[in-house]
């Protein structure tokens, strides 16, 4: 017997679904900044952390971390593309699969958790060594906040495409 799998309508391209990315890494991103100055490793720490996958010299920086210009405009970048590029992939392959808000607000959780398990524990220790000085904890939360925008923004840009 063959089964024919119930085809999906997939969004069109709008930069309505790219502010769902863009707005999430404003929110995980300000989550971060603020927690990590609370914590003490400074509130530039997060951008400049990923500015050093790039600005090699960045990986022996030591808490607090100090502005650095340059750190700060290719973490930011680095950042916000990446949270774009994934919220295309949730957008195109996840979201068309889940109709309902709170769906899409569930599915982007799953999926923030499981992009921060691939970083923490995979990509960060092989390329980016310096990030695992980020709290653990609050790096969790934070892409699980990322997942919560992600989906109510893709819900909300997907109704209106």
């Amino acid at each position: 017997m063959t089964s024919i799998a119930a085809p999906t309508a997939r969004p069109s391209w709008s930069l309505k679904l790219l502010a769902a990315g863009l707005v999430a890494s404003v929110v995980m991103g300000m989550w971060q900044m603020i927690l990590e100055a609370i914590i003490g490793d400074g509130f530039w720490s997060p951008v400049v952390y990923i500015a050093a996958t790039i600005l090699r010299g960045l990986q022996s920086i030591t808490a607090p971390v100090p502005f650095h210009l340059l750190g700060v405009i290719l973490g930011l970048m680095g950042h916000m593309m990446n949270s774009v590029i994934f919220g295309l992939i949730f957008a195109y392959l996840i979201a068309p699969r889940v109709k309902s808000l709170v769906g899409q607000i569930f599915a982007g959780i799953v999926y923030g958790v499981v992009i921060y398990a691939v970083m923490w524990f995979v990509v960060v220790p092989l390329v980016d060594p310096v990030l695992l000085n980020l709290n653990a904890f609050v790096f969790f939360l934070g892409h699980m906040m990322w997942g919560v925008a992600l989906g109510a923004i893709n819900h909300w840009a997907a109704a209106r495409v």
